[in-house]
């Protein structure tokens, strides 16, 4: 029986951006990503790599894959996430599902974030001589990435993944990223105790209370400016959002419960838990005299921030590559779960980050073949001879 070929780079790419693979915390929006991963895994099969395909233990029905070809240790590692974000067909001019080319650009959901990595990567493998590898290349597709990122979390259930080298591919213009900051999404609850609006003395305001508390961390955004700082960030200090409020019920109430969610990004070398301590330092004194009132939740888990050592050979290769210089980031990727496998990590793949979670997201054309030249250039550095 003879081998199926590879379907050609546009319809990787048009097969890819087909099958929906978003993730919500919506139940109404979220979907399995084991289409995409099954067709990672034929493409992959098809140019001798070995897939194995774990369901997650934190989502069943979720799926990361791990394509591995050449044995020996260390390597290569190629990674990248299989889910999109949701979309608003109202501001599309184009069906997010169908590959469409126009204005010399490739439209579609995931064309840059990130999907179209995948069909980028498979052909610069595709255009290389396998019996001139010398060490192990690796696919990593994961799953969640926009939500959980409960697939890169998951990622040490793969036996042996021990590479020396991890790139992923998100859109960063094929410019390197040595860095990023991490990401934390809270809510603060604040229960109080409702009565009639004619007698405060019946009840504990929560709206008052959480007046006291955005008060407090106002001072401590303030003290996030002076306290840490690092100029190689365009935003070079942690920033603290509040993103939605809502408490009570009517103007003639005592509210009873008020929430806030925040939106918090951390700077490398400021830890998650360094920051909870910073919360619950800077909301004491109102917990002192309100003994219970105040209730710190995670909307998910916290995601640390990230840092390659700028003189490192995965770096400094890179920049060769790309002709320019690394750089760091405000947004957060699955890096910092990835380097925890004990591997020089960095960001650079396809696409501009402009374009993701935007409506009408595209690759521009004309970058494809600098691209592709780039992923192969990546590849012989580090794993094939010749």
């Amino acid at each position: 029986m003879s081998t199926p070929a590879l379907p050609s780079f546009f319809s990787m790419y048009q097969q890819l951006i087909a099958q929906p693979s978003i993730s919500s915390i919506d139940s109404k929006w979220d979907h399995s990503n084991q289409k995409v991963v099954n067709l990672l895994a034929e493409w992959l099969e098809i140019l001798g790599f070995e897939c194995e395909i774990n369901e997650l233990q934190s989502q069943p029905g979720k799926f990361n894959l791990l394509a591995r070809r050449g044995g020996g240790s260390g390597g290569l590692l190629l990674s990248g996430h299989t889910d999109t974000v949701p979309y608003d067909a109202s501001r599309w001019n184009f069906d997010p599902f169908k590959l469409t080319e126009q204005d010399n650009r490739w439209y579609g959901l995931g064309s840059i974030d990130m999907k179209g990595f995948f069909a980028f990567v498979i052909q610069a493998l595709s255009e290389l001589d396998a019996a001139q590898q010398t060490k192990p290349v690796m696919i990593l597709a994961t799953a969640d990435e926009e939500t959980t990122m409960d697939g890169a979390r998951e990622v040490s259930r793969f036996v042996n993944l021990k590479p020396d080298y991890c790139v992923i591919g998100e859109p960063t213009d094929m410019r390197p990223v040595y860095a990023h900051k991490g990401h934390m999404s809270e809510v603060i609850r604040i229960t109080g105790r409702s009565g009639h609006s004619s007698d405060p003395a019946l009840g504990i305001n929560a709206i008052e209370l959480m007046h006291e508390v955005i008060s407090a961390l106002m001072k401590l955004k303030e003290e996030f400016k002076h306290k840490y700082s690092d100029s190689s960030f365009s935003v070079p200090h942690p920033t603290m959002n509040f993103g939605h409020i809502h408490g009570g019920d009517n103007a003639n109430r005592i509210c009873g419960c008020c929430e806030l969610h925040l939106d918090i990004r951390p700077l490398p070398g400021l830890s998650v838990d360094e920051l909870y301590v910073h919360l619950h330092q800077a909301t004491e004194n109102i917990q002192a005299r309100y003994p219970g009132s105040i209730e710190l939740i995670s909307l998910h888990h916290p995601i640390p921030a990230f840092q390659q050592s700028t003189d490192s050979a995965l770096v400094q290769l890179a920049e060769k590559i790309s002709k320019t210089q690394a750089h760091a980031v405000n947004y957060c990727t699955e890096a910092p779960f990835l380097q925890e496998l004990g591997c020089e990590t960095l960001v650079m793949g396809p696409g501009s980050i402009r374009q993701a979670h935007q409506p009408d997201e595209y690759l521009l054309t004309e970058s494809i073949k600098p691209t592709q030249e780039k992923l192969k250039s990546l590849l012989k550095s580090y794993c094939f001879s010749g």
